[in-house]
């Protein structure tokens, strides 16, 4: 069954430790994306996405120490994929799994069916906070993505609804 097309016509909910970005938090994502392990696997960015194609949430503690955000949203397969990334200060908390927890709720409660995650085979600790938060490995994409420093196998994990 497809999600309904109005699941974000009220935009970004705030949801637990997620909140919408604010013209305040440049200075987060400035550090985020000079910091050169998070450049090194993010290539892509959540801001060149069409709208109707990905969403995007600063995770917090008492400050932003994170990003979590949804991409290749398809209502009608119900569907979606998650991208995240973590501050180094940030790192090692627990907080990106409790944030893909939270994020998943809302996802199943608006009728997602699935929800996957990738990452390249070398980046070890999003293969963690995958396993984690409950993701499990489905299998490897090989040579899925063109990173930086070449061709990339990626991991597949994936959450569906209970």
């Amino acid at each position: 069954m497809p999600v309904p097309s109005t699941a974000f016509a009220a935009g970004q909910p705030a949801l637990d430790n997620l909140r919408p970005w604010r013209n305040t938090d440049v200075p987060a994502v400035i550090e985020a994306f000079t910091n050169a392990e998070i450049e090194r696997w993010h290539v892509l960015r959540i801001d060149t996405a069409p709208a109707a194609e990905a969403a995007s949430w600063a995770i917090t503690s008492d400050s932003v120490v994170g990003q979590i955000g949804l991409r290749e949203i398809n209502l009608e397969m119900a569907t979606v994929s998650l991208s995240y990334w973590m501050l180094p200060a940030a790192r090692g908390q627990g907080l990106a799994a409790q944030a893909i927890a939270t994020l998943e709720r809302w996802c199943f409660g608006l009728g997602f069916q699935r929800i996957a995650l990738q990452h390249s085979t070398r980046n070890h600790q999003s293969c963690r906070v995958a396993e984690k938060a409950g993701y499990l490995l489905e299998g490897t994409l090989r040579s899925a993505w063109q990173l930086d420093d070449g061709r990339h196998d990626a991991h597949l994990h994936a959450h569906v609804s209970p």
